[in-house]
């Protein structure tokens, strides 16, 4: 009885949230949405819809996709409440999960069989090397999962094949490295273009240093890196979907917006591989642009209402890791960043932070989030043969 009433409880919350009035202007939300309400998406802009209905809609898919920025614990929280609903409307429910690499598959059947504590699922799963994002943000819905036996999937892939893919492309990575997954669709046009400013956006130049074309070798690899990346994760929901003779589980994937977003990443992937009967629901961006919300871009948004910023934002260094032979490796630079401004480069392997050993990523964010502005880091990193000595500087507090 408590699971039901678990479950009674969020649809009933989501359902109050659906019925209360407009309300424009409130802290954290959007002018043209009202917080904690759901919007379908239509060519005149956002419409409101009760939550009911849009949840019952839902539970009849295939397959349900939901977005998330993965540090935000709003959209986690809504994840859960979304979860719940479905649940109690179909209980025959999979979830499956980005952060986890398809490897890890046997410990997520341990955990959701309740053998294993919280500790043991993210030292298991190795969380700090493979997702690195607080795992407090995401240990509810992992708990939700084991409380009412709902089975977990892993949909990614190890970050060592998207670097094999990047650096030679996917034809000449060899079919024992490719974890079992086929070979992608292509991407649209309209995706392209998308991943085209992300590939700008992390500072990517071409050989000689410029700006890349669309056809820059370089950047054709990157598309096929990310579009493996939808198509393992769109494999692993497409296999649970159709199991069991037709009469298969509703299916929950738990992603990243930008895999989800317009249909391009995920969906498209699942389309091509014979799963068309999907939903797309998505949490509101704090900081989306009112006159992108037409149709196309989800089936569903729901306007989450964001908390104001406590204190003033966590210093980011601007780099992203990879933990990887026992080494946190930079893989890329923002132009702009801390990480630039103090000499950091690609490649880059720390050695020490504080004058302590770097072990693990997490390591390293942890250690510029908790950096008071106006103050000084120094870090000691490898470059090729060569061991430096650099300072990160934060800026005063404005």
């Amino acid at each position: 009885m408590k699971l039901i009433h678990y479950a009674v409880i969020a649809l009933a919350v989501a359902s109050a949230a659906g019925a209360q009035e407009h309300a424009v202007g409130h802290a954290g939300s959007m002018s043209c949405l009202a917080p904690a309400a759901w919007y379908t998406l239509g060519a005149s802009g956002p419409q409101r819809v009760a939550a009911e209905k849009l949840m019952r809609d839902a539970a009849m898919r295939q397959v349900v996709l939901l977005g998330e920025q993965h540090d935000s614990a709003e959209d986690h929280a809504w994840q859960l409440q979304t979860l719940a609903a479905l649940h109690l409307l179909r209980p025959d429910l999979v979830i499956g999960f980005e952060s986890f690499p398809r490897r890890v598959q046997p410990t997520l059947d341990r955990w959701v069989a309740g053998e294993l504590t919280p500790a043991q699922l993210l030292e298991q799963t190795e969380w700090d090397k493979v997702w690195r994002f607080p795992p407090s943000l995401y240990l509810p819905l992992f708990e939700f999962a084991r409380l009412n036996r709902i089975p977990m999937i892993a949909l990614n892939v190890e970050h060592a094949l998207n670097e094999a893919i990047t650096a030679r492309g996917w034809d000449a990575v060899p079919e024992t490295q490719k974890e079992g997954v086929s070979r992608f669709a292509a991407a649209s046009a309209a995706y392209e273009e998308m991943l085209y400013q992300v590939y700008l956006a992390h500072g990517r130049n071409d050989a000689n240093g410029n700006k890349p074309e669309r056809d820059d070798p370089a950047f054709r690899r990157f598309i096929e890196s990310q579009l493996t990346w939808d198509r393992a994760m769109a494999e692993a929901l497409a296999g649970r979907a159709r199991a069991n003779g037709g009469r298969a589980p509703l299916v929950v994937g738990i992603a990243g917006s930008g895999h989800l977003r317009h249909g391009h990443g995920i969906a498209h992937q699942l389309r091509d591989l014979g799963v068309r009967d999907i939903a797309t629901l998505l949490p509101s961006d704090r900081d989306e642009d009112c006159s992108e919300l037409k149709t196309g871009l989800a089936d569903a948004m729901f306007a989450v209402a964001r908390a104001p910023a406590d204190g003033p934002p966590k210093p980011r260094l601007g780099v992203q890791l990879d933990g990887k032979e026992n080494a946190v490796v930079i893989m890329a630079v923002t132009p702009g960043s801390l990480a630039e401004q103090t000499g950091l480069r690609k490649d880059d392997r720390f050695v020490t932070l504080a004058g302590a050993p770097v072990k693990s990523p997490a390591r390293v964010v942890a250690a510029v989030r908790a950096q008071p502005p106006g103050t000084w880091l120094p870090v000691q990193v490898r470059r090729g043969e060569e061991t430096l000595d650099l300072v990160i500087r934060f800026p005063a507090e404005k």
